[in-house]
């Protein structure tokens, strides 16, 4: 009884990604997969050397007067 609850979870897990994932097409995922390195000027041009693939990289935010930016 065990093993056929444990497949029917791997199966509704399967069919809850695909329906998730249904309007989806490969450039989407592609772009979401490069999103993490997009904050990072840097990063982004090591990462497009490194795959062959374009980053959309975003320049980082400059210091308004009067606010702190903080490293963290």
């Amino acid at each position: 009884m065990d093993i056929f609850f444990n497949v029917l979870g791997v199966v509704f897990l399967w069919l809850a990604v695909e329906y998730c994932l249904r309007r989806e097409t490969a450039q989407s995922l592609e772009d979401a997969s490069m999103v993490p390195f997009a904050d990072d000027p840097e990063v982004a041009r090591r990462v497009e050397l490194a795959t062959g693939k374009t980053v959309k990289a975003v320049a980082p935010e400059i210091a308004k007067p009067g606010w702190i930016n903080l490293d963290m």
